[in-house]
């Protein structure tokens, strides 16, 4: 355990309302000289430095200013489905058998598989999952995978909505069951031997065909995605993608993320590849339908606790599983199927049960991959403040990525005295850039510390520039 969990978990917060009204008279020189060297505005900053266990404000500024949080506001997310859940709270997955199962392993008829949110259903899970089914005697299914994603209605038609990159892994769409993130991990390798360039990906769903039109060049790598352009023929379905461009000869491999099909189809196409892999037989397609009411499931397995998943969406800024985390708020508190509005209101609720009331506040879809969220800088202090004096503290702190260490800020403040330093969660969109945490800082004090950017170029040096400044600001302290 770490100095600073160690110091959050027995340290008791109080916080002065007569403190947070007013704000600090000026920035610390080595934030303000930033500002204005890359002519930014202090008007697009705020910030909130507060010392845990004290009512002392040691930076407060511009910190009543509603703004967007981009993925910090997943610190809100994650505190409420910790306390509204629980860390060991689970989602369950179930498969229901349609028909007969006969002795020599065969269903006659359809396996139903219900989700109800799992956001870590990833492909060797999905493969113990199926290793159970075939523990209890199943082997060939004569019928259709039939998939229940009712618990979460289907509110997402258009995965490129948000910025029309509808492949991108970041912009995949919540769903009930959901398949290792709908995304594949795409393996580039130039085969000089057969003068073309070979593509491994995995996981391959069956029902996706990639047309590989890539030309192998003289060159290395290089160049915005190496030179590869990655394109869905069908925007809605995704079930064709092609590859084409110039790969140099000289590169040894390239590796990126995409994502393909729609939720339910690339769930089939996965758990086909994975059933067929192991000798059992799938004759049928697949189709959406409902499992039965009032029924022991055939199979029955459950996600891993909150506590890692919350691990999972805090170190590397996961997108789709914040979604998931609103969304089963919402189905919870309002009964399924969930909606992005009950997940709202479950939110909102949650802080008025706990005395809060954020003017202001809009969590949108509870990841931050959104032009509308928006939180004041005060408020997202709160939260760092009343999480460190919660029961699930450790839980909830050693979910920040380490700086220098891991997770999204594993290659800042490496290698220094700060390493190791910090608990933090970071946010970056076009013109936003934001940081939230704790600092456990020189003289063995810890702060909570909120920076969020709103200005034109603050997702690129500028905005950086700041956040270092203020992170070694607060340090020294």
């Amino acid at each position: 355990m770490t100095p600073l969990m160690s110091k959050l978990g027995v340290v008791c917060l109080i916080w002065s309302a007569g403190a947070l009204a007013a704000d600090a008279p000026r920035l610390p020189d080595s934030v303000g000289s930033v500002l204005t060297r890359h002519g930014v505005a202090e008007s697009g900053v705020s910030i909130v430095v507060r010392e845990l266990g004290s009512d002392k404000a040691l930076l407060h500024f511009n910190a009543d200013k509603t703004r967007n949080p981009a993925s910090t506001i997943k610190l809100l997310t994650t505190w409420l489905a910790l306390e509204e859940l629980g860390p060991a709270f689970k989602w369950p997955t179930e498969a229901y058998l349609a028909g007969e199962l006969k002795d020599d392993g065969t269903l006659d008829g359809d396996l139903i598989v219900k989700g109800y949110g799992d956001p870590y259903l990833i492909t060797e899970r999905l493969w113990a999952f199926q290793r159970r089914l075939k523990q209890r005697g199943l082997r060939h299914i004569s019928g259709d995978l039939v998939i229940d994603s009712s618990y979460f209605a289907d509110e997402y038609t258009d995965p490129g909505k948000f910025d029309g990159e509808n492949l991108r892994s970041y912009n995949v769409a919540p769903n009930a069951f959901l398949v290792n993130f709908q995304a594949m991990h795409m393996l580039y390798e130039p085969d000089l031997g057969n003068n073309r360039v070979n593509v491994l990906v995995d996981p391959l769903p069956v029902n996706l065909n990639i047309d590989n039109q890539l030309r192998l060049v003289n060159g290395f790598c290089g160049g915005y995605q190496n030179g590869i352009s990655v394109v869905a023929t069908e925007s809605m379905r995704r079930n064709n993608i092609v590859l084409s461009g110039k790969f140099g000869r000289g590169c040894e491999k390239y590796e990126m993320t995409r994502s393909a099909l729609t939720a339910p189809s690339f769930g089939y196409g996965v758990f086909k590849a994975l059933w067929e892999e192991s000798a059992g037989t799938l004759a049928g397609g697949w189709r959406e339908g409902t499992a039965p009411v009032d029924t022991e499931p055939f199979v029955r397995i459950e996600s891993p606790p909150m506590s890692d998943v919350i691990e999972y969406v805090n170190k590397f800024s996961n997108n789709v599983m914040a979604r998931h985390l609103l969304l089963t708020l919402g189905a919870i508190a309002f009964e399924p199927p969930a909606t992005r509005g009950k997940g709202q209101q479950a939110i909102q609720d949650s802080l008025r049960r706990r005395g809060l009331t954020f003017d202001g506040l809009h969590v949108d879809n509870g990841a931050g991959l959104s032009r509308k969220t928006r939180i004041k800088a005060k408020d997202l202090a709160e939260i760092l403040a009343l999480a460190a004096n919660s029961p699930w503290a450790p839980e909830y702190i050693s979910s920040f990525s380490l700086s220098g260490l891991d997770g999204t800020m594993q290659k800042r403040f490496a290698e220094e005295e700060l390493t190791g330093r910090m608990h933090l969660k970071t946010g970056r969109l076009r013109d936003v850039f934001a940081t939230a945490g704790y600092v456990h800082a020189r003289s063995g004090k810890d702060y909570a510390v909120v920076i969020l950017q709103n200005f034109r170029g603050a997702d690129n040096g500028p905005g950086e520039a700041v956040q270092i400044a203020l992170l070694r600001w607060v340090y020294e302290q």
